[in-house]
């Protein structure tokens, strides 16, 4: 009866190690990936146009270091492929890599703007392009969840979501943000103002000079035919 017993206690032994030893280990749980926003484009789909951009101007870096490095978030207006083949033909082509730059930076917000907060943005909305209210000029209308914008050359509308997180949010456009400063003349440079005229007394001393030479040599002559004059009446006296 012991012996059974201590067969009984072996064999339960042997199952609960043999169950231990088949089990796997559990997996830790990945640390969560930097943003990519070229995945994160090419999941979404129809956005070749606007990929490709970002990789010739290299601005997809500086979105993903941004994000990296900084707690503010960010906001990003996605063009779709649609909405740039509506663009007048040759148009990209025809703009140099710091306005390719400047474009998608106009389609930038450095901050994290959910759908439902455009209305606490103040117009014109500041976009990584810069301030300039003239020529970079973005206003931003909100009802609810519909988001209208206007750049004083194109007026559009928020299509939807593509993706959001705690520190991206990337909306779809079916036109692309065309800002004032590709289409108003530049204003000229300034003239350079005219060089004053500098008097110098050097020369004023040398064009006096020889007047005084002239007052001189006039008064030596005056003083020689004077002794002339003496000289001659001299002689006829003695005469």
């Amino acid at each position: 009866m012991v012996i059974m017993k201590l067969l009984l206690l072996l064999v339960f032994f042997y199952s609960v190690l043999t169950a231990s030893a088949q089990s796997p280990a559990t997996a830790p749980s990945p640390s969560s990936a930097p943003t990519d926003i070229i995945r994160i484009l090419k999941k979404a789909g129809g956005f070749a146009t606007l990929i490709r951009l970002l990789k010739t101007t290299q601005v997809y870096t500086q979105i993903d270091s941004q994000l990296l490095n900084s707690n503010n978030g960010m906001t990003f207006f996605a063009p779709t492929d649609n909405a740039f083949a509506s663009l007048k033909p040759g148009f990209l082509n025809s703009l140099n890599d710091q306005q390719k730059n400047e474009l998608l930076q106009f389609h930038l917000l450095p901050t994290f703007v959910a759908i439902s907060n455009f209305d606490t943005l103040s117009n014109p909305v500041r976009t990584q392009a810069g301030d300039d209210a003239e020529r970079l000029a973005l206003n931003v209308t909100s009802y609810g969840n519909q988001v209208n914008m206007t750049t004083g050359i194109v007026n559009t509308t928020v299509g939807g979501t593509v993706y959001s997180d705690n520190q991206l949010v990337v909306y779809q456009l079916d036109q692309v943000l065309l800002p004032r400063d590709f289409f108003v003349p530049k204003p000229p440079p300034p003239a350079p103002s005219p060089a004053k005229a500098k008097t110098s007394k050097k020369k004023s001393a040398d064009v006096l000079a020889p007047q005084a030479d002239d007052s001189a040599a006039l008064s030596l002559k005056q003083r020689n035919g004077v002794l002339v004059i003496i000289a001659v009446a001299a002689a006829a006296f003695l005469l």
